[in-house]
């Protein structure tokens, strides 16, 4: 965890060194007043010196002004430490993430991640906030008050003795005993986060089905074992304040059991066991400090293993090595799939999605995925721009493996529409652009006209400059489809994948898009999945997925003769048409 605040204070290191140097400088202001105080009450007030009285009295304000002066500008520097490092934090864990491959994302869930980047950087921030304050002030405090106690009185400090490791143990053993169940609340937290996140992605599902009694109670579920875990960490850092307290007060009236004796028989000063009082409570008090920051930093232990097992994960997707210094070939869109299989755990038992597919695509050619549900099309196309990487076999894009490429570059020469249509918050020109940040209007335009969106575009009243809002709901499906499509065809890719991305447009919007493909995107390789024969008959090769593998490839015609499969998926649309 160390490492971790080491690592990310850069840019707030000065601010970091500034807050503990000033803590310092308030304790030993605060550990003097004490000492100024039984000056006077065993030298100034016996000899009725007024004057020395209000010496002492100057000395005093000046000493608490100093500690005001330090303890306010230690307080701003520990927050602008913690705060710009819980921003850089974050942006790391961001950029992270930026880095993970699908199968990364899958495998923490997004709700996870953003629990993480904020919950527990938030307890990391406060972590720090609490030690460049408390656990500097505390240590600092409970040491040199204890040394001048010795200094005081030996023999009365000696309850300290037997006081303070008493309550070190507690705390101790209270802090092992959290350190587990902070790491199980935020495991719940993550549960909470999933099921909001969950349902409110899914709302207009929930409204349609009225489900909302079941999210309810799903919720309830899941704020319950937050609560619960909650308070079984909260129960146990309660029960430290009473044995704290119990310890504190035990040991003040020891104190002054036996410092009143001590004074009554003239071996110890009034005065100095009203100091000495005032350091045993300073003392205790830093060790309720202590406690209070230890338990703190349990939190943030449990926080830091979380945070430190995104930032230690190595992308399952990344560069290799040499990738930079590869010779790549000209763009022509030429995709092989070469033996290639693969499964979502690599490293598990379970199935291949795809087993053994073996295939090629021409350059400018137009090829269709056809198949049932879950036999593994969006699995296969994913494989193209390492989505996700093969677990056999290899992805060549034109004529070199994609694991050799540059990742940018090999997304560079791939444009893709995928299952799930994505638009972002903000004007239509800022999602088109995402194709191609440099784009002109005019090609902005011709992209739109490309994926007939160009018309709807310009009935909305502020026509490309309309803000969408996030996730584009503001806009129909078919809409937010032919956006996408512009969205992609803006960048002239080398090859063009469309994931059943025309299903919410009607057939003769579909057919112009197909032509616009021809026409504009003539040296574009376009893979397309869909599930409408009219789709994909006029492909040059249609390749039909069943299961784990290729059943049958073709034309729309050879496979009408000789596939089954395509005769059934055709007949059955067919009589739709006819009914």
């Amino acid at each position: 965890m160390l490492q971790l605040f080491l690592t990310h204070l850069q840019g707030y290191k000065r601010q970091a060194i500034k807050a503990p140097i000033l803590i310092i400088l308030e304790v030993i202001c605060e550990l003097l007043l004490p000492l100024v105080m039984s000056e006077i009450v065993d030298t100034a007030i016996p000899s009725g010196d007024v004057n020395y009285i209000f010496k002492m009295g100057l000395i005093m304000l000046v000493l608490a002004g100093i500690s005001m002066f330090c303890g306010v500008f230690a307080s701003k520097y520990a927050a602008f430490a913690s705060q710009g490092f819980g921003a850089n934090l974050r942006q790391c864990l961001f950029d992270k993430v930026q880095e993970f491959s699908f199968a990364d994302i899958d495998r923490f869930s997004s709700a996870s991640l953003i629990t993480r980047m904020t919950n527990d950087v938030n307890a990391m921030t406060m972590m720090l906030a609490m030690g460049l304050r408390m656990l500097v002030r505390a240590p600092v405090m409970l040491v040199a008050a204890l040394c001048i106690s010795f200094t005081l009185n030996a023999k009365l400090a000696l309850v300290l003795v037997v006081v303070i490791p008493l309550m070190l143990i507690a705390v101790g053993g209270l802090m092992f005993i959290c350190t587990r169940l902070f790491e199980t609340m935020q495991k719940k937290i993550d549960n909470l986060n999933n099921t909001l996140q969950e349902n409110l992605v899914a709302i207009r599902v929930v409204k349609i089905f009225v489900r909302a009694n079941y999210e309810r109670k799903k919720f309830k579920k899941s704020n319950d074992e937050l609560m619960n875990a909650a308070l079984a960490v909260g129960l146990r850092i309660i029960a430290i304040l009473p044995i704290m307290m119990l310890a504190m007060n035990g040991a003040t009236v020891a104190v002054l059991y036996l410092g009143g004796r001590m004074v009554m028989n003239a071996t110890f000063d009034l005065g100095q066991l009203q100091a000495f009082i005032n350091y045993i409570v300073q003392i205790l008090m830093s060790v309720m400090m202590v406690a209070m920051s230890l338990l703190q930093l349990s939190r943030a232990q449990a926080c830091a293993h979380r945070i430190n097992e995104v930032l230690n994960t190595e992308p399952s997707v990344e560069d290799k090595p040499e990738a930079e210094k590869q010779v790549l070939p000209a763009p022509k869109g030429e995709v092989e799939f070469r033996d290639v299989s693969f499964r979502y755990v690599a490293t598990g038992t379970g199935d291949d999605v795809l087993s053994h597919i073996s295939f090629d695509v021409k350059p400018g050619q137009f090829v269709a995925l056809v198949g049932g549900t879950g036999t593994g099309k969006s699995s296969l196309v994913n494989l193209i721009p390492r989505f996700y990487d093969v677990t056999g076999g290899a992805v060549l894009l034109d004529g070199m493996d994609v694991r050799d490429y540059p990742l940018e570059e090999l997304r560079s020469r791939i444009g893709m529409v995928l299952q799930t249509n994505v638009l972002f918050t903000g004007t239509i020109r800022d999602n088109l652009k995402w194709g191609k940040e440099d784009a002109t209007e005019e090609e902005i335009i011709q992209a739109a006209k490309d994926a007939q969106a160009y018309d709807f575009i310009m009935a909305l009243p502020d026509g490309f400059d309309t803000m969408l809002t996030q996730g584009g709901t503001n806009v129909s499906g078919g809409q937010k489809q032919r956006l996408c499509i512009a969205r992609a065809m803006l960048r002239k890719p080398a090859v063009l994948i469309l994931d059943d991305s025309t299903s919410a447009v009607d057939s003769a919007t579909e057919a112009a898009i197909r032509e616009s493909f021809a026409k504009n995107l003539k040296d574009t390789t376009v893979i397309i999945i869909a599930q409408r024969i009219s789709s994909v008959q006029y492909a040059d090769e249609i390749l039909i997925l069943e299961d784990d593998h290729i059943a049958a490839r073709g034309t729309h015609d050879e496979l009408l003769r000789t596939s089954p499969i395509y005769q059934e998926i055709y007949q059955s649309q067919q009589e739709g048409v006819g009914e």
